[in-house]
């Protein structure tokens, strides 16, 4: 993309595929009220250039797994190789560099009945260059993941919302959990590569029928198992500073302040956690001075909170799933996780 912003159209196409990311084209035009060819046009410019990518992902607690956020302290020296083996690793689906870039913060999933310990211990290099590792297990997720960033889809009426959102039954009670088939994973992998992916395309990753493809990816979604999500890079958005936050919150104003911070426009992720601090917040502003702002009024008014730690984002290094190049490390695009 040659522009550091997107028009109004494109806006209009990143918020309808965030509603419904596949949403057939001619769907979307006839909302949009273009034709199918300038849906389509848009969407590959987009997509080509790396501004955007549609990606399905699944949703671990359906399947009874469990999400760690786990933070690494590293000397400055062993940061970057750190990352990038957990990176590499197929459990991990979001790794940053964050606080100057002496600490790695990433999710990792687990089943329930796994050793918890064992398999983040596991996850790191035999170094004496990691000097802290904490693990804090993902309560409860407010905003971010199969809820999706606002800050990112508001270029719509909620009429046009409301016609372009998928018609999918009552979702299951989250206690009632959705078995991992044969094919699963080739299936996801398919998809977080490319949301978008045609029924051959995704046959021949996970070796089914077209047919059983399709009756499987619309159980996934109906059971909420799998979630589609905009991967979009923040810049384009106007977002130059992500930092995450730290807070210390009573039990007993947990779920208030939680779903108040989800409610801002600047927060893309926020999820109740154990540890010290039991709510964690990723946040994104304009530029630094736009962040202080927001600290300082916006956080600063919430005053269940006790403690707040602050930590920029400097690099992106895998998001969604996917290890990012790193050429991309100084702008980190924008998803749920």
């Amino acid at each position: 993309m040659n522009s550091h912003t997107l028009d109004p159209l494109d806006r209009q196409l990143v918020h309808a595929l965030q509603i419904d990311g596949r949403a057939p084209f001619s769907h979307v035009a006839e909302v949009l009220d273009v034709s199918d060819q300038t849906v389509a046009r848009r969407y590959r410019k987009l997509r080509d250039s790396g501004a955007m990518r549609v990606l399905g992902l699944p949703d671990a607690g359906r399947f009874g797994h469990i999400e760690w956020l786990v933070r690494v302290q590293c000397t400055p020296d062993a940061s970057s190789s750190v990352a990038t083996a957990l990176a590499k690793r197929d459990d991990t689906s979001w790794v940053s560099l964050t606080a100057g870039g002496t600490e790695i913060v990433c999710v990792t999933r687990a089943p329930h009945r796994a050793d918890g310990e064992s398999l983040l211990l596991q996850k790191l290099p035999r170094t004496p260059r990691v000097v802290a590792v904490t693990a804090h297990y993902i309560l409860h997720t407010y905003s971010g993941g199969p809820t999706g960033w606002h800050g990112k889809a508001q270029a719509l009426t909620a009429r046009q919302a409301k016609l372009l959102s998928p018609r999918l039954p009552p979702p299951p009670p989250r206690r009632e959990h959705v078995e991992m088939r044969d094919g699963d994973a080739g299936l996801f992998a398919a998809l977080a590569a490319d949301g978008r992916a045609g029924y051959p395309e995704l046959a021949a990753f996970t070796g089914w029928s077209e047919s059983t493809v399709k009756r499987r990816l619309e159980y996934l979604r109906d059971t909420r198992a799998l979630f589609f999500d905009v991967e979009i890079d923040s810049v384009l958005l106007g977002y130059e500073a992500q930092v995450m936050l730290w807070l210390a919150v009573p039990p007993t104003e947990l779920v208030n302040v939680a779903a108040g911070l989800a409610g801002h426009p600047e927060v893309v992720f926020a999820a109740a956690t154990t540890g010290p601090t039991n709510l964690v917040a990723i946040v994104v502003c304009r530029d630094i001075d736009s962040f202080y702002d927001y600290l300082t009024t916006r956080i600063g008014a919430l005053k269940a909170v006790s403690r707040v730690e602050t930590a920029p984002v400097i690099s992106a290094v895998k998001r969604a799933g996917r290890l990012l190049p790193s050429t991309r490390h100084g702008n980190p695009s924008l998803t749920g996780r």
